[in-house]
């Protein structure tokens, strides 16, 4: 019984023709998921190599596919070959993480003969990552950001300069550190500010540098959350 188990994969072999057209489908389909790639990468690391990978990976894959067929000793024996490679290489971002899978799961059914799912996985999977990037599902504006700049206190007025923007601008101001450089009596304050719109950090920016006594105008915010 375990033979039988065993060989199962020998029943039918798989001729030239089946292994072009699974490779085929496969690299069609790894460029259609290539090129979704790059037009919906937003990141700063955009790395060409990981984008070519996308047409290959899903071929490799179907290749693997082929030759475990239904084999159990195969695939053992394939687990066993794979598990001497180390990939050291640390995958960052998960919208690469998704494509890697993506990519896997193209190639999985290329390799079994479903080409219908590898075509229809990659037509709708693929739109679906489109429209959401599109639409810009899942993005959060936040409109809590640190607001520092440098303001000079030396016989200024009372309230100071700043205030009345800072006042137009943002629903809540906190102070987080005031401090006086030894190279003058110029104040560098740092502020946790709540905007009243999400949009408004370039003319809050604007707005201080124009202000009397302020110069050295910074904004710190993340740029996932915007």
């Amino acid at each position: 019984m375990l033979r039988e188990l065993l060989d199962t994969g020998l029943l039918r072999p798989i001729t030239g023709g089946e292994v072009l057209q699974s490779l085929v489908v496969a690299m069609l389909c790894g460029l259609i998921i290539a090129m979704i790639y790059r037009h919906t990468y937003r990141g700063t690391g955009y790395a060409p190599s990981f984008t070519r990978s996308m047409v290959i990976l899903p071929m490799i894959t179907a290749v693997v596919i082929l030759v475990i067929g239904n084999n159990l000793a195969r695939a053992f024996g394939l687990v066993g070959a794979m598990s001497i490679i180390r990939f050291r290489t640390a995958v960052k971002e998960t919208h690469d993480i998704v494509f890697i899978f993506f990519s896997l799961a193209v190639g999985l059914a290329a390799g079994v003969g479903m080409f219908a799912v590898s075509w229809i996985g990659t037509f709708v999977v693929g739109l679906t990552i489109m429209a959401t990037e599109r639409v810009g599902f899942g993005h959060v504006r936040r409109n809590a950001v640190l607001l520092e700049f440098r303001y000079d206190a030396t016989d200024g007025p009372t309230p100071p300069s700043y205030q009345r923007i800072l006042d137009a601008y943002c629903r809540s101001v906190s102070v987080l550190s005031v401090r006086q450089p030894s190279d003058g009596v110029a104040l560098d304050m740092t502020f946790h500010v709540r905007l009243k719109r999400p949009g408004d950090h370039a003319e809050l920016v604007r707005r201080l540098g124009e202000t009397d006594r302020v110069e050295r105008v910074s904004v710190f915010y993340d740029d996932e959350e915007l």
